[in-house]
């Protein structure tokens, strides 16, 4: 994968064309499924989006990388599933479209936002599943945010404890388990 322009670089301070670069490498899944994908939007136009957005690729190009995309996120690559609009996807699928959303430049830092807070418990566990698989995968990093401990034990390697916008406690997080300090600090 191709080194990150902001490894090490406050990007706080970047300038809007700096900024837009370093957009193609990290990527946010949102908490919402429902609210993050635009409703006039099919699945193929969702995912290409960020193609359009940065001048990726010729349009004819376009499908393929849609399709390499889908098939890694585990959704269908059918004529029938490209022109479904969100409203006709169910609440996993459209969390996987957003995770394809995510991967279709090749993000290599991913921003997940209690991904799983609005899925059922079957489909929680496939999420966080393929989550685990991509990380190794495509080397993917991830800051997952979630109030779920059992979640974050499955998918991060450390945690990093916040209460009131601090961090009390981190490490990794057979440590924090272990111990289980955070929970006193509260």
């Amino acid at each position: 994968s191709r080194k990150m322009v902001f490894k090490d670089q406050d990007i706080t301070h970047l300038n809007q064309k700096e900024l837009k670069s370093v957009r193609r490498e990290m990527k946010m899944i949102f908490q919402d499924p429902y609210s993050s994908l635009d409703p006039k939007k099919d699945v193929l136009n969702i995912v290409a989006e960020p193609l359009k957005i940065h001048k990726i690729g010729k349009k004819s190009l376009m499908a393929d990388k849609v399709k390499i995309v889908l098939q890694l996120v585990d959704l269908p690559y059918t004529e029938a599933f490209l022109k479904k609009v969100p409203d006709e996807l169910s609440g996993g699928q459209r969390q996987r479209l957003g995770i394809a959303r995510a991967l279709i430049l090749g993000a290599d830092f991913i921003v997940a936002d209690e991904p799983v807070s609005m899925l059922d418990a079957s489909v929680k566990a496939g999420f966080t599943t393929l989550m685990m698989e991509l990380r190794k995968k495509i080397n993917l990093t991830y800051i997952f945010i979630t109030h779920e401990l059992a979640v974050a034990h499955n998918i991060c390697d450390r945690i990093a404890v916040m209460y009131l916008g601090k961090i009390v406690e981190q490490g990794k997080h057979q440590e924090l388990l272990r111990n289980k300090s955070f929970y006193y600090q509260l």
